[in-house]
């Protein structure tokens, strides 16, 4: 039983960081395109123009959005079939943590948190934690360049780093997740 709730927070923590970094992705589409017949693209810079993120993050997912697209045969074209569009929203995540552990009075001369008579964690331990995080929500729009209409949208929400490093990892896994939802029926 010791055992058990001294690596219960160890677990608790290393399921609330697996959470963490995994993308939920969807994607609609219209039945009624013909995704066989895309081949080429280009980026709609006016919508790109609009996403508010900074440049050095819209560039970063347009590389791997472009990189992700030419791995599945597309070519980038200056009379393209598809346009590529994106927007992002964000908010921020605020968690309250109470640090309270075990059972019993917490300071010396009570109920020890897994039972038997001595100190607790001591004074000052069980002061509340905030932690704060932001969840961002990438869309990628495909739109039919001849009829100027959206053909696919793709969404993926996640958490961001705000290390530089891992951030572009990051794009890069949001993109790729996205993207493995492209062309409808792909995946299996």
């Amino acid at each position: 039983m010791n055992r058990l709730l001294k690596t219960f927070p160890l677990l608790a923590l290393l399921v609330m960081l697996s959470s963490c970094s995994s993308v939920r992705v969807a994607a609609d589409y219209d039945k009624g395109a013909n995704f066989n017949e895309y081949k080429t693209f280009a980026f709609f810079k006016t919508g790109i123009d609009k996403a508010e993120i900074s440049d050095l993050d819209k560039r970063r997912i347009l590389r791997a959005i472009e990189s992700e697209l030419m791995a599945k045969g597309f070519t980038k074209s200056e009379n393209p079939d598809l346009l590529i569009s994106l927007f992002t929203k964000s908010q921020q995540r605020v968690d309250v943590y109470n640090n309270t552990w075990g059972y019993g009075s917490w300071g010396w001369g009570g109920w020890g948190p897994w039972g038997g008579y001595g100190p607790g964690w001591g004074w000052g331990w069980n002061q509340p934690s905030v932690s704060t995080s932001t969840q961002g929500t990438l869309y990628i729009d495909l739109i039919d360049a001849n009829k100027k209409e959206l053909v696919w949208q793709g969404m993926g929400t996640g958490y961001l780093s705000r290390n530089v490093d891992k951030k572009e990892e990051r794009i890069k896994e949001f993109v790729a997740e996205i993207m493995s939802k492209y062309p409808p029926g792909s995946q299996q």
